[in-house]
């Protein structure tokens, strides 16, 4: 065997050492043998072979006769068969881990491989598992990941044949694993030329995720690829830009499949950046289903459906997303725009595709986002030419109708197929028609006593069409959208409908009026005079007592509180938040909550009292669980019954939610002697 190595290096001295520090050197090696289980006979070979390389070096007249063979081109070493193997262990203490293990891999091979059981086997076998793991690492120090994983695999599969060396195998098979995600990530930066290693690092990233439980890591990722969630999430923002947006929606759509919720969120950015870029409005279509089904808490998904909306060409559906979103912000961000509502949905879209959508994806390279360019896409237009062929609820059956807020999606399909005399029903964002839509025809509606409501949604569906005529007159889609006869059409259509409509109803409003204020009168009349203020002095005793009963525990200042006193504490925080944004004053909210929540709710209540409104919350705890406890700090686990509405100065209900499990953890905190609230995350 010829090893590829010199005296110099198998020694581990330098070319220009002297004779007295070879010997040192030399020395040196025989005091300090490998430890990891080599036989007593190659242990002896190596001691050998140092000493045949220390007695050539340190005498003159031959070293300078083998320096000047270098010189002339000379390289490697000669060994007998006897000696290989101590040649090899000599090799891989000189850091030519590399070549020792394909060497040791080349000689455990038929025909030329030792005997099962030899001792010659062992070492050879014990060789090529230390180089191959040094060969893979010093891979790695390269930054050639996957070629060091590739050496991993060849030396689990060398060590499986050989049936030894089980702890050893183990620990490659643990190298290999903590290595999966720098492997990935080396495959997938490649150049685009380079499609087999692109496939391949798609195929492990994918079986990567799949093992971890989705991109959420439900199974105990922390045992996989040694990667936390933390980590494993900055990993993945790596990698995001060297995968094109079909690439991403492909695998984003296969982990939702399985599962993953955050996968679903994902595939619907890269659907529409991937159609936004390449002019391919169905795509967008299809990422409303995903953007639709999510169930992340907190997520509203109502401004991004409108952006979609928007894209599609249908302004009026857009605002109505908006403003029923449950992001107060937003809203009134919405309502102080200085320019018209349809320039703000612009802003907020562009915004949105710019900073959200189109980034992290290795084939879209946007600078700035033009909605013009949008629009004047001959593909876009034929596309939305199509759905406006199906008319204004066949566009919303398409998407996903503001209607799934108050109906199932059954109902949805229903009032879609209806024909045109039914648009006149289509219920403001808010809520307002949730016990309407549950009646059979208009003619019971107008007998059920809705004739005054329903007069009064007509009047906002009159204004709503009239201004979103007037947005389009003015905004520059005037000739994306006016210049169809779809749009004319409709329009005249519904104004026709809508007055004849309207007028039938005002003759009845009257007497609809009148027969309403008959009952109320007749019920206030029939009720008795002492019983009306009997009511009133039971409430105000029940709420005297209830309030004494959380005043006994407020302030919170037991030592070690119980869960009993958290609950009530809480309770106390709900209660007087309640209060307060219901336009009354509380005494308990300063006494459970520090300063900085209880300016919360104080700015809260002031911006409802600009707009008219208050809120109605009612909130009750369906459990508790403490899952932190300290001298200083508690943190509650708690499952609310909630609901609220949001109320008009005129006492009509703008909104409504209802959220029979709504899932908040509760951090409180040591003030000197008082236990109070410091923070809740909603949804954990």
């Amino acid at each position: 065997m010829e090893l590829p190595i010199d005296h110099f290096r198998l020694l581990g001295v330098s070319p220009s050492a002297n004779a007295e520090e070879v010997l040192r050197a030399f020395q040196l090696r025989l005091d300090r043998p490998p430890k990891q289980g080599f036989t007593y006979e190659v242990l002896a070979q190596r001691s050998e072979l140092l000493r045949l390389s220390a007695d050539l070096l340190s005498n003159p007249a031959e070293r300078q006769s083998y320096e000047l063979a270098l010189i002339e081109g000379s390289s490697g070493l000669d060994l007998s068969s006897n000696r290989e193997v101590a040649g090899l262990l000599l090799l891989w203490e000189s850091n030519a881990s590399f070549q020792a293990f394909k060497l040791a891999k080349k000689a455990l091979q038929p025909p030329q491989a030792p005997a099962l059981g030899s001792g010659r086997e062992s070492d050879l076998t014990l060789i090529a598992a230390l180089s191959c793991r040094d060969a893979s690492i010093d891979e790695q120090a390269c930054r050639r990941y996957a070629s060091g994983a590739d050496l991993l695999q060849e030396g689990i599969q060398l060590l499986q044949r050989m049936g030894k060396l089980v702890e050893e195998r183990k620990t490659l098979e643990s190298d290999l694993e903590i290595l999966l995600p720098y492997r990935i990530l080396d495959l997938l930066s490649r150049d685009k030329e380079d499609e087999k290693s692109h496939h391949e690092g798609l195929l492990l990233l994918e079986d990567f995720v799949n093992k971890r439980g989705g991109l959420e890591g439900k199974r105990n990722s922390e045992k996989i690829a040694g990667l936390n969630q933390n980590d494993f999430e900055l990993f993945f923002l790596q990698i995001r830009k060297f995968l094109t947006a079909k690439e991403q929606s492909k695998i984003y759509v296969n982990w939702y499949r399985r599962g993953s919720e955050d996968a679903g969120f994902l595939a619907a950015f890269a659907l529409i950046a991937s159609g936004f870029s390449y002019r391919k409005p169905e795509l967008l279509q299809e990422a409303r289903k995903y953007l639709r089904n999510i169930n992340i808490s907190g997520f509203d998904p109502m401004p991004l459906i409108g952006c979609l909306d928007l894209l599609l060409g249908d302004v009026q559906q857009a605002e109505a997303r908006f403003r029923s979103s449950s992001d107060e912000k937003l809203k009134d961000w919405l309502d102080n725009y200085p320019g018209e509502t349809l320039g703000a949905l612009c802003d907020y879209c562009r915004n949105w595709l710019k900073k959200d959508v189109l980034v992290g994806f290795k084939d879209v390279e946007i600078q700035t986002v033009n909605l013009d360019d949008w629009f004047a896409s001959k593909e876009v237009q034929i596309y939305v030419e199509q759905l406006e062929s199906k008319g204004a609820l066949g566009m919303a059956k398409a998407g996903f109708s503001f209607l799934s807020s108050l109906a199932p999606e059954q109902q949805i399909e229903k009032n879609a197929s209806k024909n045109s005399e039914k648009q006149a029903d289509l219920p403001m964002p808010g809520g307002a028609l949730d016990e309407i839509l549950k009646e059979k025809s208009f003619k019971s509606r107008l007998q059920s006593g809705y004739a005054f409501l329903i007069s009064e949604l007509l009047k906002k569906i009159i204004l709503k069409y009239y201004s979103t005529f007037e947005l389009i007159k003015k905004s520059g889609f005037k000739s994306f959208i006016l210049k169809r006869p779809a749009y004319t059409s409709a329009l005249a259509f519904i104004s026709l409908f809508i007055f004849g409509t309207s007028l039938g109803i005002l003759t009845q409003r009257k007497s609809s009026e009148n027969n309403a204020l008959d009952k109320i009168s007749k019920s206030e009349l029939s009720k008795p005079k002492d019983v009306k203020i009997k009511d009133k002095v039971s409430s105000e005793i029940v709420n005297s007592k209830s309030i004494l009963d959380l005043n006994k525990s407020i302030p919170l200042t037991s030592v070690d509180p119980s869960t009993q006193e958290i609950q009530l504490l809480i309770e106390s925080w709900l209660a007087g938040k309640a209060d307060i944004l219901n336009g009354s004053e509380s005494q308990l909210l300063s006494s459970v909550a520090r300063v900085s929540l209880f300016n919360r709710v104080i700015e809260q209540r002031k911006k409802d009292k600009l707009l008219g409104q208050r809120q109605i919350i009612d909130a009750n705890i369906n459990s508790i669980n403490i899952v932190q406890r300290s001298d200083k700090r508690i943190a509650a686990d708690v499952e609310l019954n909630y609901q609220d509405k949001r109320i008009s100065s005129n006492g009509e209900v703008l909104s409504e939610t209802v959220i029979p499990a709504l899932k908040v953890k509760y951090i409180i905190g040591k003030n000197k002697k008082n236990w109070m609230l410091v923070d809740y995350i909603s949804g954990n």
